[in-house]
């Protein structure tokens, strides 16, 4: 099983982490392998094989490995207790000071964020698509993890594999929107290939969102989940290639017992 660290979040006491990639697990077909989304049209025995590999790989209990019901909002919650698929909370961020309990959210081009205060042992999650970013998911995140007794200036945030602006061209419909928002917005964007089209910075824009917050540490693993087919799943490439679905790759983070 491949799976990606941040350096910050590895020199931390306590704290275990992985941006997993998709190779190592059962799947098949579009999803191989290690597809851990619970909604996609993949065997479901498939999916929980991959999940209880990733949760080994975590060091925690099969099933204490969750992720909530992801609708792009600003939505953050508190675990305490592992929860199933049925009665997962909709939110796109979930935070704990519960040891042995991994925290993590399921992407194919959206940003996966990772945060930890390794002296508060608290930790957290964050599903940060284009939607969630700028309606407030990173500023929910730290907010409910400050809730658990996290200093923003102790927190390590990590931003795992997303779609990169070369690869994520937009219409002026979505320019707009951001400009409307924030007229310094317009930063985040490069002239596209095609007229009236733009380039966004998505990784860019979370960065900046996470400095505004006086978040202490920023890491960036720099890598693109559209362009590198051999280790990440990509929604938007599944669609250009018109493919019937598209797996989830995971990222998760929990506190030592």
């Amino acid at each position: 099983m491949m799976r990606l660290q941040s350096n910050a979040l590895a020199a931390l006491l306590h704290v275990r982490h992985a941006f997993f990639t998709r190779e190592g697990g059962v799947s098949e077909g579009v999803y191989a392998s290690l597809n851990g989304g619970q909604g996609s049209a993949d065997d479901p025995a498939s999916v929980a094989e991959n999940r209880r590999r990733m949760a080994a790989a975590l060091r925690v209990a099969d099933g204490h490995l969750v992720t909530g019901y992801q609708i792009h909002s600003a939505e953050a919650v508190v675990a305490t207790v592992p929860w199933t698929r049925a009665n997962a909370p909709r939110a796109d961020a979930i935070v704990t000071a519960t040891p042995g309990l991994a925290v993590g959210v399921s992407i194919a081009d959206c940003g996966p964020l990772l945060f930890a205060d390794h002296e508060a042992r608290v930790i957290g999650a964050a599903h940060a698509g284009w939607k969630g970013a700028l309606t407030g998911i990173v500023e929910a995140t730290v907010a409910k993890m400050e809730e658990l007794g996290a200093d923003r200036a102790r927190i390590v945030a990590s931003i795992g594999p997303l779609i990169r602006q070369s690869s994520y061209e937009v219409g002026p419909e979505f320019v707009s929107r951001f400009r409307e928002a924030d007229s310094m917005n317009i930063r985040y964007f490069a002239p596209g290939d095609r007229s009236g089209h733009a380039l966004f910075d998505l990784p860019g824009y979370i960065r900046a969102r996470l400095s505004k917050l006086g978040v202490g540490t920023i890491d960036d693993l720099c890598c693109d989940t559209y362009s590198d087919e051999k280790y990440f799943f990509s929604y938007r490439r599944s669609v250009h290639r018109n493919e019937p679905d598209y797996g989830r790759l995971i990222a998760a983070i929990s506190i030592a017992e």
